[in-house]
């Protein structure tokens, strides 16, 4: 597994510019003005910061952008980094500039002389979380690791390097489990990982099949029928608050989706070792409460399974129960997603009585079609809370829009044979994907699903990461928990 960059803090010390290794960074303010370590990176290099921030470019350039000057005269370091930064930036643009740092510095070691930036902590956040790299599969790693992070911050105090250690820990959790192949991903070795998070606290339970049977989650059970990997609830407790009932998190873990006997196309079907991605969001989350010992108390519950035609699949045209009661007719096997989502969130109403609910899944390519890869889509029962978590993502920079839900959605699902369809047809899909949901949400439980097809994993580089699994939604989550469930 991945673990993020070790970070160390400590007062500015000019002393210690000329023998720093790796990537050292310096910040320049729009007008050109230098702190103290600038100004000493300045001196150590002749002139160099001077140089760089008198030419044309640097005139032209963003704030928040970086000039690399390699091997710099009179410093150890491979690279000084100069960066276009005022020190009242506000969060969103200091988190970015630790991204645009960590993308030009040199692997090894990275000194970051943040002097009295006003967002500091975000700065390292970006820096951390842009240090990424999923090499579990490579027999050789090029280069060497990342090395650690040593921030130099005014008032040092003021960053707290155990809870940015667990956000990134959490984020990379999340991205390592998309990232994996499905060989290496299992039912069973994910559930094994997910029971291996106990050693930071979490209590953790693995609901097997024949438990599944006995609480009737025939929709889950249905999905995973077709497959030699056998299906798995895991639930994930984080008791950190007083008496008050959790929140809880669920989330669409299907380890690999071919579609089932509604076969994918070939063209791309790869690409679907990353259909988890909302258990795993759930993942990294759990794993981040307990590594900062939040005060609060929250659920996460994810389903297990893998979608593979065969002839024990289940086909179009079945009906299968649910936990809930509910029969379903299958009219596409490929929408198998939600079916998964409704045996999971009925048994986390009826376990836990939550105080709120959210679902997140990669559920639907419409979700794609309307938001492209910027943006997940949030559907809710409850405008106080979505708006939360919207307020949420927004803090931590990560694109989340609200769509809507609608009776008039909700009758497209409506079956000849059945209580409901599982698909609705192709005109807005996403929101007839969250309406069947909704079915099983109980009256009186705040409620979102989030979608997360389109922003989980990107064949070009998301804003805190490289190509590949993003780790949307954990920062946004932890975020809200920290804003509404902590005293």
């Amino acid at each position: 597994m991945t673990a993020p960059a070790p970070i160390r803090l400590s007062e500015p010390d000019i002393d210690a510019l000329a023998t720093a290794e790796g990537t050292v960074a310096v910040l320049v303010g729009t007008e050109g003005e230098m702190d103290t370590m600038a100004r000493r990176a300045n001196k150590l290099s002749r002139g160099a910061v001077e140089r760089a921030t008198a030419a044309e470019a640097w005139q032209k350039a963003d704030e928040g952008e970086v000039v690399s000057l390699s091997w710099p005269s009179g410093m150890a370091a491979e690279r000084l980094l100069v960066v276009k930064l005022g020190r009242k930036a506000e969060a969103d643009l200091a988190r970015k500039t630790g991204v645009a740092i960590a993308q030009a510095s040199a692997k090894g070691g990275l000194t970051l002389c943040l002097g009295r930036v006003k967002h500091a902590r975000e700065v390292v956040l970006g820096a951390m979380l842009r240090r990424y790299d999923y090499t579990d599969q490579k027999s050789k790693p090029d280069g060497k690791p990342a090395g650690e992070i040593m921030a130099m911050i005014a008032k040092p105090d003021d960053v707290d390097a155990t809870d940015l250690t667990a956000l990134a820990e959490g984020v990379f959790f999340c991205r390592d489990l998309v990232n994996d192949p499905a060989n290496v991903l299992t039912t069973t070795t994910y559930a094994e990982r997910l029971q291996a998070l106990s050693e930071h606290g979490l209590e953790v339970e693995v609901l097997e099949e024949d438990k599944l049977r006995e609480l009737g989650m025939g929709a889950l059970l249905a999905v995973g029928q077709g497959s030699d990997s056998p299906s798995k609830v895991v639930v994930m407790k984080w008791m950190g608050g007083g008496d008050e009932a959790p929140l809880a998190l669920v989330g669409k873990g299907v380890v690999f989706d071919t579609g089932g006997i509604s076969l994918k196309p070939g063209a791309g079907m790869e690409d679907m070792t990353m259909d988890m991605g909302g258990s795993a969001v759930v993942a990294g989350v759990m794993k981040t409460l307990a590594m900062r010992k939040a005060k609060a108390n929250v659920v996460g519950l994810v389903g297990l399974v893998e979608n593979m035609p065969s002839g024990r699949a289940y086909r179009p045209g079945d009906v299968v129960t649910s936990m809930k009661g509910d029969t379903i007719e299958v009219i596409n096997t490929d929408a198998e997603g939600r079916l998964v989502l409704a045996d999971v969130m009925w048994y986390a109403q009826e376990t836990f009585e939550p105080s709120g609910l959210i679902d997140l899944a990669t559920l639907t390519g419409a979700v794609i079609i309307g938001l492209g890869h910027h943006n997940a889509g949030l559907l809710s029962n409850d405008d106080g809370f979505v708006n939360g978590i919207l307020k949420a993502a927004g803090t931590e920079g990560e694109g989340a829009w609200r769509l809507p839900l609608g009776k008039e959605y909700a009758d497209q699902l409506k079956s000849r044979i059945a209580d409901v369809k599982n698909v609705g047809g192709r005109p807005a899909g996403t929101i007839t994907a969250a309406e069947f949901l909704h079915r099983f949400v109980k009256e009186g439980t705040r409620w979102c699903h989030i979608d997360i097809a389109g922003v989980a994993s990107t064949s070009f580089d998301s804003p805190y990461a490289p190509k590949g699994a993003s780790g949307w939604g954990v920062r946004a989550l932890d975020r809200f928990i920290r804003d509404t469930c902590e005293a």
